[in-house]
């Protein structure tokens, strides 16, 4: 497996290694365009110069060797050559001192030989440094009436100085010491990458509270930061589901326990027709206990589906309001609740049916929780893209930590659950406003009562 670690590292030497060629390229041009041409032209400046004295000493052959290994000491390699063939070397040795045809009699002739200029060995502007005797520059000279050819170029040695070692061991470091950063770096920036791959793997074995050690101000930093919170939104869900699960659990097994308990009662021989209509009392309200729970329970799976088919129309949700109030007339009038509404006429584009659910639950929760003698407010009104609908109670309220909590599946207080709730009402009254672009807010203060208000847009959006 190519790991990201050995991809770094590869990536770094490959830009190394491009970046070198590319130089290299660049330095060509740059030489062959330039500086090749200076190079001859400053070497051949040189080469006549020594010939001029040469001819201006009007010693002795010994004395010119003399001069001329004086000037190889200075750092030149110089080699000469006479009409009769003979040669001589001055500094240091050339390691390939063949000459081409045909240089030696141009060159005695009084041409110039530009070696330097024409030379063409390996590695392009490498060849400047080739040692052979075809890589100078040649020039003319006479002395004491005899004819000689001198060919002369810089020492190898004399043209790599301090400062090129200086500057060598410069461009080394920064080798050395760019791929020893970018192995550090990639180490520091794979070790939070290995570190998320192993809390991936504890997540997906549900272990939602692996411990990442991560603290950054980049990128990963927030990776890591988003992982937390993924992390901590799964365990939420993880504990959500076993709540829910639980809940269902508990909630189809009570009522099923006390059908089944009741039922066996009845078939006892000395049941008085009191009891008997008590328990059939009982099985009745925890039946539909039961069918209410199944529906709530269908229902919000199906709202759960991402593509779950609103059947939207234009309705009068006046109507509507007014139709669940004459439903309830009956317990408001058993309970002693005073009922006040003010409806006006509003249309919205929504589902009918699910519209009203969020109705029937607002109002149910209104009147079961409402205090005895207690009283309701629902006002209905639209104004420009939207309508309100607001439901009031002068019931047992709800603390801010509850307020929090209460539109999740399953949440019941102790009073809710002591009223046969399901937990589900207004977590599918919720999802239903969402669904249709809308807005629920809640404002309650424990001990004075609750309101729910709902804005629904009356458009399709």
């Amino acid at each position: 497996m190519k790991t990201l670690y050995r991809q770094f590292i590869s990536a770094t030497i490959v830009i190394l290694v491009c970046s070198v060629g590319i130089g290299f390229a660049l330095a060509n041009v740059v030489y062959f365009t330039f500086t090749n041409d200076k190079v001859d032209r400053q070497n051949v400046e040189i080469a006549q110069e020594v010939v001029r004295i040469l001819e201006n000493l009007h010693g002795s052959e010994e004395e010119m060797n003399e001069y001329l290994s004086s000037i190889g000491k200075l750092g030149y390699q110089v080699f000469i050559i006479n009409e009769a063939g003979d040669r001589a070397y001055f500094g240091e040795a050339f390691s390939n001192d063949e000459m081409p045809e045909g240089v030696l009699d141009d060159l005695l002739n009084g041409e110039v030989y530009h070696g330097m200029q024409n030379f063409s060995g390996s590695f392009l502007m490498m060849s400047y440094f080739s040692n052979d005797v075809q890589n100078t520059v040649g020039v003319p000279f006479t002395v004491e009436g005899e004819q000689y050819g001198l060919f002369l170029r810089p020492n190898n040695k004399m043209l790599f100085s301090d400062i090129h070692t200086v500057l060598a061991g410069f461009v080394a470091a920064i080798a050395i010491v760019s791929i020893s950063g970018v192995v550090l770096m990639t180490r520091q920036l794979i070790r939070p990458i290995t570190q998320l791959t192993e809390a991936t793997k504890a997540v997906s074995k549900e272990n939602f509270h692996y411990t990442l050690d991560i603290s950054r101000k980049d990128e990963i930093g927030q990776l890591a930061e988003s992982f937390n919170l993924m992390q901590q939104q799964l365990a939420h869900n993880d504990e959500a589901r076993k709540a829910f699960i639980s809940n269902v659990s508990h909630d189809f097994q009570s009522p099923l326990m006390n059908i089944q308990g009741y039922a066996d009662l009845l078939r006892g021989e000395e049941v008085s027709e009191k009891e008997r209509l008590e328990y059939l009392s009982i099985i009745d309200r925890e039946s539909k206990r039961l069918s209410k729970l199944t529906k709530q329970l269908l229902l919000i799976t199906s709202l759960d589906q991402a593509t779950y088919p609103l059947k939207c129309k234009q309705l009068r949700v006046d109507e509507q309001v007014k139709e669940i109030i004459r439903k309830y007339r009956w317990r408001l009038s058993e309970q002693g609740i005073e009922l006040s509404y003010k409806v006006e006429k509003a249309i919205a584009y929504a589902d009918e049916e699910l519209l009203v659910n969020v109705w029937d639950n607002l109002l149910s929760n209104a009147i079961k929780y409402n205090s005895p003698g207690g009283s309701i407010i629902i006002t209905c009104c639209q104004g420009g893209d939207e309508l309100e609908v607001t439901f009031k109670d002068t019931g047992i309220g709800m603390s801010p930590e509850v307020q929090e909590q209460v539109f999740e599946r399953f949440f019941r207080v102790d009073e809710a659950r002591k009223k046969d709730g399901t937990g589900l009402g207004l977590a599918i009254v919720k999802q239903v406003v969402t669904m249709h672009g809308g807005i629920i807010r809640l404002e309650s203060t424990l001990g004075l009562g609750s309101t729910f208000t709902v804005w629904l847009p009356i458009e399709r959006k």
